[in-house]
Parts: C-alpha cells; structure tokens; sequence
C-alpha cells in the first residue's frame, strides 16, 4: 500500500459499521471522536471513504459470519480506489488470525487500543499489517467525550469496561479483558452535559452492571477489593451510582443493561424503586432453568435463586418488566434440563427476551473443556419452542396494557408508517401513535387501544 496514493485526496474519510451488542454502538462513538479529534473526517457516504471500520463481536458465530459475508460485499471498493480495511472490537485470537491472513484487511485493534487508531491507520497507509489488540488495566476512555449524532435524544455510556464473571460459553473476559468500573464522578459529569445538549434518556451500559464499584482509584475490581481493608474511601456500589445519578439529573430517564443475576442486589431493586426517573425494566439472563446447567455454564446461581430474585423485583417494583437472555442446547443439555427451562419460563412470564443456541466459541471453557453434543437439529428445535412460548408470554403481558395510558418518549419515526412516533415506556415497551402535532424528545401522553406481541399501538390524550 502506497502512502502517495492515500495524500492524493485532500482528507481521510473514515465510514464505520457496528455489529454485536449495545456496548459496540458506545465503542463506535468513542472511536469517531478519537479519528475526528486527530484530522479524520467521518462520511456514511461509502464511495466517499477511503478508511472502512466494522466493529466486530466475538459472541456468538453469526455476527463474525456476517462480518465475513459483509466483507466479500465491498472487496469491489479495492478495485475502484486505495482503501484500508480495519477490524475493531471483541476479537478473540482464532478471529484475529482468519481477519489478518484475509487479504482485504490491512489491520485488527482490540477495544482498550482505541485512542492509537490514528496512528495505526497512519502506518497501514504506508504498507505495514498491524494488529493491536491488549487488555488494559486501567482504561476506561474517561477523557474522551463520545460523538453523538445530533437531534438523538437517548444515549449509551459505559459504566464498567470488562468482564470477571468467567462463564465458560462466553469469550468477553479474553477479549475486552477483566473487569474495570469507572470513575462515577465523570458518570455524572456526562450525564449532565448530555440532558443540557437536549438528550432525554441515558442507558448505562456495561456486561454485569451490577458489580459496578468505585473505591476512589482506577484499576481492576479484584484489586480495589484488596483496598478496601487497607484505605478508609467510601465505597460507591451500583445502587449509589444509581441513586446519585437519579438525584442530580432529575428529569432524565435512566436505564442500565445488563444485570447478572448473582449480583443485583436488594438495594438496587429499592433504588430502581424509588426513583420515577429510573425505569422501570430490567433485564436479568437467565440462560437455562436448569441447576445442572447453569453450573456447567458457571453462572453461580441456582434456579431457585433466581426465582427468589425475580420475586423480590415484583413485590419491590410490581410495574416491573422483566426480559431475559436464554441459551439452549448448551453441552450435555437433555430433554429434561430443556422442559426445567420451559417450566421457568412459565412461572416468570418475561415480557421479551433474546433467545439463541448455543455455538462454540474458541477460547472458552466449554469449547475447550467441554463436548458440543447436543445435535444441531435438536437445538433448533428447543430454540422454536422457547421462541414460540416467549411469544405467548408476550401477547400476555401486551393485553394488559390495552386502555391503560402510559408515559411515552419520542423517540422517532415509525419505520412502518411515517405518519406515526414510536417512543418507549418506562417499561422500555415500544409504543406507536398518531404523530398529531407532537415532536421528537417530548414526552407525551397515549392511550393504549392494540397490541402485537412486541409492539403497543395507541392515541395521544391530554393528561387531566
């Protein structure tokens, strides 16, 4: 790759794609705000780029296949004009190596190398294949001020950077490293800088939110433990940040995602409680309803701690939806460990979740330790039941919504008919209406008259 070919336009154009999680979409922000800090200029105009960024997830097989598919889709755009390829976020080793040996890609860079991206994209204009990929153990990028598209008024920000949970289906821990929370203070300082540029609704984000602590200094959550008995700081716990967050931007709705079953606490559900401005939905993975594999999976709780849980958020929070994560056909998963799960699903009720089989990810416990033995077929199959069931429990918590009148946020224009806002619920329920003389941000007022199994459908109305 020749630099002169690169310095004949005038400007680098940077176009980025995100695949995965909630947490990508926040990467993604942070990385614009790194390239356009540092001479990069962003298009969503692919004939106009000359640098291309798709930022990956290593979670489940489909998404790398589709990063995969996505770049056999514009290896044409190397014909037409000098181009780099990047590949950003959770790579594990065997995805790094297959994206290197591809020789579209000119460069991998893990998620705690993204404030070097424009000096590896700077040396991959000279020729060289680059691959930065690292676990730090400190960096939470709370310098960087995230890009954020204007007239959005819901935002992510990531509270915790990592993971220690350790389950063995799942490649996070190897591939964004161990579990790092980060200063609440410039939490909260983002928080209000976000609700004064008009933004209305912030999700905190991290992969278990809630073993968010802060003992007054950065570093590893195993590390700031060893502290605790050595210093004399008040300790901020997730239900704090959650409580100091609800108190000093008053008028912003809050959300978080995602909850580990083991570590939400009572005082967490009491301060969701407490707070009109903390909505009122979690979502809490489950995974199976099985104790034989849940500890297989290493999920350190039992079904019927989970139950317990799910009782406590009900009798603390009873307008409280719940929706869960499940995975099935997991290793050495029979009938009777899938029926426990559909015996859970059941008695919970969720209102949605995200349901999946199990695939094999290189690097994990399960992939190494343990045997995929559960044939694709029979996956499919439990997988359609638990969708199926899930569409019931859906219908059923939608009916009960029908002549209720909910709080709604605009959020948008309906993708169906753009004579209609959606806008979501403090239950983080879809809502469609009628757009009236009603705009994006406010919040309004609508009565709920229909329903599908994801989507509640309603007329505006003045509160009296």
């Amino acid at each position: 790759m020749n630099e002169k070919k690169f310095n004949v336009l005038k400007k680098n154009f940077f176009y980025i794609e995100s695949y995965g999680c909630q947490m990508n979409i926040s990467d993604n922000e942070i990385v614009i705000s790194i390239l356009l800090n540092n001479g990069f200029f962003l298009t969503e105009n692919l004939k106009i780029a000359n640098i291309i960024l798709l930022n990956s997830c290593s979670i489940r097989s489909k998404v790398e296949l589709a990063i995969k598919n996505r770049l056999q889709k514009l290896k044409y755009l190397k014909k037409e004009k000098p181009i780099l390829f990047g590949i950003l976020g959770c790579l594990s080793n065997s995805m790094k190596k297959n994206f290197l040996d591809n020789n579209l890609i000119n460069f991998t860079i893990g998620p705690d190398s993204y404030k070097k991206i424009p000096s590896i994209i700077r040396l991959s204009m000279k020729g060289e294949k680059i691959s930065h990929i690292f676990s730090s153990k400190k960096e939470t990028y709370n310098n960087i001020k995230p890009f954020r598209k204007k007239n959005k008024i819901t935002a992510f920000l990531s509270i915790t950077r990592g993971c220690d949970n350790m389950c063995t289906f799942c490649i996070v821990p190897f591939t964004r490293g161990r579990e790092i929370s980060r200063d609440p203070y410039s939490i909260i300082k983002e928080c209000e800088t976000l609700y004064k540029k008009g933004f209305k609704e912030v999700t905190l984000l991290g992969q278990n939110v809630d073993s968010y602590v802060w003992f007054g200094s950065d570093g590893l959550k195993k590390r700031i433990y060893k502290k605790i008995y050595t210093e004399n700081k008040k300790i901020i716990d997730f239900s704090k940040l959650l409580d100091l967050l609800a108190i000093e931007i008053p008028f912003m709705r809050i959300r978080f995602s995602t909850s580990n079953p083991h570590d939400m606490s009572n005082k967490v559900i009491e301060v969701i409680s407490k707070h009109s401005n903390i909505c009122k939905h979690i979502h809490l993975p489950v995974q199976s309803g099985s104790d034989k594999i849940l500890k297989l999976m290493n999920r350190k709780y039992t079904r019927k701690q989970y139950l317990s849980l799910i009782q406590k958020i009900k009798s603390i929070i009873p307008e409280c939806s719940i929706s869960h994560d499940i995975m099935t056909g997991f290793c050495n998963e029979d009938e009777k460990d899938h029926q426990e799960t559909i015996s859970l699903m059941n008695e919970v009720k969720y209102n949605y979740g995200y349901m999946f089989s199990y695939s094999p990810r290189p690097g994990t416990y399960s992939y190494n330790k343990l045997k995929d033995n559960v044939p694709e077929f029979i996956k499919k199959k439990r997988l359609q039941e638990i969708i199926d069931l899930q569409r019931d429990h859906s219908i059923f918590q939608m009916k009960k919504y029908i002549g209720k009148i909910q709080e709604v946020l605009i959020e948008g224009e309906s993708k169906k008919n753009n004579q209609y806002w959606y806008g979501k619920n403090t239950q983080n329920i879809v809502i469609v209406f009628p757009k009236k003389t009603y705009k994006i941000g406010e919040t309004v007022f609508i009565k709920i008259m229909d329903y599908t199994s994801a989507t509640l459908m309603g007329i505006g109305i003045e509160k009296k």
